[in-house]
């Protein structure tokens, strides 16, 4: 069994055809087909069906379908981080996070990586939650992860402080010229409420927060995105709990916002499969760097 057998293998799942398959890897279809029997003849059974137009898992191709993907992942992976430990031009920093990360903490420090790393550039993958951002990161899909610190994990974890949660509500709203609400004081208030928002003690952090205040968030809109969520709110839909380091970035857009009273916080972190080494260090220490730099409002010391 070798890795290039499992990327044909994946090619011909993906693309469900040989052909197709096998104008995309530029090899003939016979030699495609080739080494797709030998290994299904190492595995010790059919992989796929071939049906007259199309291709499709066998039992047992399902089963060998997500370990094939995490293997041609973890040596694409070691490729990537040999070339950018030694700065290779066209090496790549493969980063996971959730959106709210995504577009508040990370354009600042993908800046300042492009202009001392200009040879390896940045893939980001979004994602809607921790759970599926842990998840495609155990799956290999990035060298590192940037989002909310997990709180079972294995690999390696670098704290990065506390991000505070604050209320988004619209420049023209009763509130808006306070620095700080209680939560209790926003039980009468619309809310909207977005797909990403993050679990306390099993529900989502809105519902938890409220229920120990003493009142039941009344939602009238639901977003997939934070980023939308905050739009809503700055056109006077209702009100949003949001990130601080994504509601910054939205000041100026017709709204205004609140520190809650106690604040609200969430521990964020970088996080691994394996020991953090050349750009995923580099660029893992950038973050740091960037999170201490921050008022110490920000991180809640």
């Amino acid at each position: 069994m070798s890795l290039r057998q499992m990327e044909y293998f994946l090619t011909v799942v993906e693309e469900s055809s040989f052909t197709r398959a096998a104008e995309l890897l530029h090899v003939t279809q016979p030699a495609l087909s080739h080494q797709v029997k030998a290994l299904e003849r190492s595995v010790g059974g059919e992989l796929l069906e071939r049906l007259p137009r199309a291709v499709r898992l066998t039992a047992m191709g399902r089963a060998f379908l997500p370990h094939a993907q995490l293997a041609v992942r973890s040596a694409r992976q070691a490729q990537r981080a040999a070339r950018a430990a030694a700065g290779a031009v066209g090496g790549e920093l493969h980063l996971a996070t959730v959106h709210a990360v995504a577009v508040g903490m990370l354009p600042a420090v993908a800046a300042r990586w492009r202009a001392e790393h200009p040879g390896v550039a940045l893939v980001l993958r979004e994602y809607g939650s921790t759970e599926a951002l842990e998840e495609q990161l155990e799956r290999g899909v990035a060298d590192l992860a940037v989002g909310p610190e997990p709180k079972e994990w294995t690999g390696p974890v670098v704290p990065l402080g506390r991000e505070e949660l604050v209320v988004v509500v619209p420049f023209d709203d009763p509130l808006a010229g306070r620095g700080a609400v209680r939560l209790a004081e926003l039980a009468g208030r619309d809310w909207i409420r977005c797909a990403m928002e993050p679990l306390v003690q099993g529900q989502p952090v809105l519902d938890w927060a409220c229920g120990t205040a003493g009142f039941t968030p009344r939602t009238v809109v639901r977003t997939e995105h934070t980023s939308t969520a905050v739009r809503m709110a700055a056109a006077g839909v209702g009100i949003v709990m949001a990130p601080a380091h994504m509601a910054r970035g939205a000041v100026g857009e017709d709204c205004a916002l609140l520190t809650l009273d106690p604040p609200w916080h969430r521990p964020l972190a970088v996080f691994s499969r394996v020991p953090l080494t050349g750009a995923a260090a580099a660029f893992a220490r950038l973050l740091a760097q960037h999170e201490a730099a921050l008022p110490a409002a920000h991180t809640g010391e």
